[in-house]
Parts: structure tokens; C-alpha cells; sequence
């Protein structure tokens, strides 16, 4: 699934390439992708008609176009928003109006200016486009959605004062949307190694230095990626313009069970976790041990 970086190369792109065009056409080319959008796809369509995208917004693993109805005359104000969330394999990529609908395309936008459109490309089926009325600054139904670690407002004191009450281990209070939005396995894991900290560590024993420490991680892996453009493991994460991201080939332990741990040479563990793997090197992330019980009085 795209996590932060991938999702704010995206939304970088489409800051670029979209905002300022008004929507000419929304084609939805298949119901699922527009379930949110409780008065269907018909109205999806009408309602997107006419729009003029002033923005490119991100919350986590969430991005959102506010968007104003087109006076002229009249500069425009966006109140609404179209909201995306990527899913497991969604896409948004510009191109010519021209080229070819592949069989995954989902929402075709098309523009006023007959410049490249924009298509919601989902393989897999899992991500979603709604028009939010009101939601311009944020939409409602991600208000719930903790802030990042990359935007302004994020704020460390109080997140690790609620990573320090989780309990849970660490891994798990990271992928929690509610207490820091954004990240997901493969930067959970990668920060954590960089931290020096196991997955499994509970979340209350954690000093306040160590969370902070892993937090310091956690934007350094973060803004890593976002330099390299994202990581890309096979076609299903590209950018706008259908690039991949490099950032995989910088992975110290995420997905490299059994090769050399970068820093110490220990091979990498791969664990079970939530239905899903956490990556660790037995050296530098040692488990911390039980302690034992303590035998009872006779």
C-alpha cells in the first residue's frame, strides 16, 4: 500500500499538473471506485463537472483537491473537496486525452483546456474517489486521522506522551492512524531499525528519549524516501507521469529477510505480524527478554 512519501509524490505532481484546471468531463468507468460517494456514481459525475482544482492537500495516507464551482468572473473559492485514498494499487496519472483506456482505469477526468487528463487507475479495487461538500481545508471523514510527522502542526510532545500510554508493542502504535498518520510496514520497520528498537518492544517501556529517538527515525526514513520518490516494488506505485520510486534500493531491512544487516552484518529476520511481516536484525534490534516471575513465599 502507498504510504506517506508515495502519496506526497503524488499529490506533489498533481499540485503541479492540475491545480488551476477546471474538470470538463467525470467518466467513472467503474461503481466501486466511487462508493464513498453516497449519491452514486451519475451524481459523482455531474457534480465534478465544472470544477476548478485549487489545490493538492495530504493527511497521511489520504490526499484531497479543493475544488470551486467556476463563476466568471468571480475568483474562486473552494469549499468542497475530491478526496482520493490509493489503496492498495490506485494510481493518478496524467497523460494524453488520446492514449488508450487500459482495462484499470476506473475515473477518467478530462479538462476544459484539452490538456492531459487525469485517470484513477485501481487494479485491485481498494481505493476510493468521494466529493466532500465542506471539505476544502479538511474533509470530515479523515478528521479522525492523526496529523504526520511531516506536517507543521505535528505535535511530538503530546504523541509521545500517547505512544508511552499504548499497550502495544511499538510497531503496532506506529501503524495506528490515530495517535501519527502515514506510516505503514515498510517504514515502521525501517525506522525501527534505525531506532535500534524491535517491533515487539511494548510501547510503555519506551523512555521518552527513545521515543523520541524513534520518531527522529521516523522522519529521517520519511524524508529519505520522499527524495528518492517513494519505493516501488512492482508497477502498482508510479507517480503521475508513471515513474517508479527508487527509494527500495536504500531498504536496510524491510523485505531482505536472510541478507546482511547493513550495519552490523547479522542476517535479517522476518517475523510474523498482523497478518502481515516485521523485518528486524537479531543484533542491532535485540527482543527484550521476559522477566521472569517471581517465585512465590512458602
Amino acid at each position: 500500500m502507498p504510504e506517506l512519501p508515495e502519496v506526497e509524490v503524488v499529490r506533489r505532481g498533481l499540485e503541479l499538473h492540475v491545480v488551476g484546471r477546471t474538470i470538463g468531463s467525470a467518466q467513472v468507468l467503474h461503481p466501486r471506485a466511487v462508493r464513498r460517494h453516497a449519491a452514486g456514481p451519475d451524481d459523482f459525475s455531474a457534480a465534478a463537472r465544472g470544477l476548478t482544482i485549487t489545490g493538492a492537500c495530504r493527511r497521511g495516507k489520504y490526499l484531497w483537491l479543493p475544488v470551486a464551482e467556476t463563476v466568471p468572473g468571480a475568483p474562486s473559492v473552494a469549499e468542497d473537496a475530491l478526496l482520493a485514498h490509493l489503496g492498495m494499487s490506485g494510481q493518478l496519472l496524467l497523460g494524453d486525452p488520446g492514449r488508450p483506456v487500459s482495462p484499470h482505469v476506473r475515473v477518467r477526468f478530462t479538462f476544459t483546456d484539452a490538456g492531459p487528463d487525469l485517470r484513477f487507475t485501481d487494479q485491485r479495487t481498494f481505493g476510493h474517489l468521494a466529493l466532500v461538500p465542506g471539505g476544502a481545508v479538511l474533509p470530515p471523514m479523515i478528521a479522525h486521522i492523526a496529523p504526520d510527522p511531516m506536517e507543521p502542526g505535528f505535535d511530538e510532545a503530546a504523541v509521545i506522551g500517547r505512544l508511552r500510554s499504548r499497550r502495544t508493542g511499538i510497531k503496532a502504535a506506529l501503524l495506528d492512524q490515530s495517535l501519527v498518520s502515514g506510516i505503514g510496514n515498510i517504514y515502521a520497520d525501517e525506522a525501527l531499525w534505525r531506532a535500534g528498537l524491535h517491533w515487539a518492544t511494548p510501547a510503555a517501556a519506551l523512555s521518552r528519549a527513545g521515543a523520541g529517538r524513534l520518531l527522529a527515525a521516523v522522519r529521517e526514513v520519511l524524508g529519505e524516501a520522499l527524495l528518492a520518490g517513494g519505493t516501488s516494488f512492482d508497477s502498482l506505485y508510479v507517480n503521475v507521469n508513471g515513474e517508479s520510486g527508487y527509494f527500495g534500493r536504500s531498504l536496510a531491512v524491510y523485505g531482505r529477510e536472510g541478507e546482511p544487516c547493513p550495519r552490523c552484518g547479522t542476517p535479517i529476520r522476518r517475523d510474523p505480524f498482523m497478518n502481515r511481516s516485521a523485518y528486524s536484525c537479531p543484533a542491532c534490534q535485540p527482543r527484550a527478554r521476559r522477566r521472569a516471575r517471581r517465585a512465590r513465599s512458602l
